[in-house]
C-alpha cells in the first residue's frame, strides 16, 4: 500500500509540473505574437492525431475508410452542418465498402 501511495504521488507530481512551470516562469509575461497562434493551433493538431489513425482502420479496409474521411473533409470544408458531415462521412464510407 505504501509503495501504490508512492507511485500515485509520483505521478501526480510528473503530471502536475509541466503546467505548472510555464505558469510560474512565464505568469506575467505576453507571449510573442507567432507563438500565439502557433499555441492555438496545438489542440486541434493533438485532437487530429488522436482521431486519424481510428479512421483509416475504422471498416477494416482503407479505401472505404479514405473515402469516408476524403467526403468529411470536402463536406466540412463547404461548411455543411456537422450532423451531415458525420452522416456523409459515414454513408460514403458505407457505400465504398459495398461497392468495392
Amino acid at each position: 500500500m505504501n509503495k501504490l501511495m508512492l507511485v500515485v504521488g509520483a505521478m501526480a507530481l510528473v503530471t502536475y509540473l509541466p503546467r505548472l512551470i510555464p505558469l510560474l516562469l512565464l505568469g506575467n509575461q505576453k507571449l510573442p505574437g507567432f507563438l500565439n497562434t502557433f499555441l492555438q493551433f496545438v489542440p486541434y493538431a493533438v485532437l487530429a492525431a488522436l482521431i486519424f489513425p481510428g479512421i483509416l482502420t475504422s471498416t477494416g479496409d482503407m479505401s472505404s475508410s479514405s473515402a469516408g474521411a476524403l467526403a468529411s473533409i470536402i463536406l466540412s470544408w463547404l461548411r455543411f452542418n456537422i450532423m451531415l458531415v458525420v452522416l456523409g462521412g459515414i454513408g460514403v464510407a458505407f457505400l465504398a465498402s459495398w461497392l468495392l
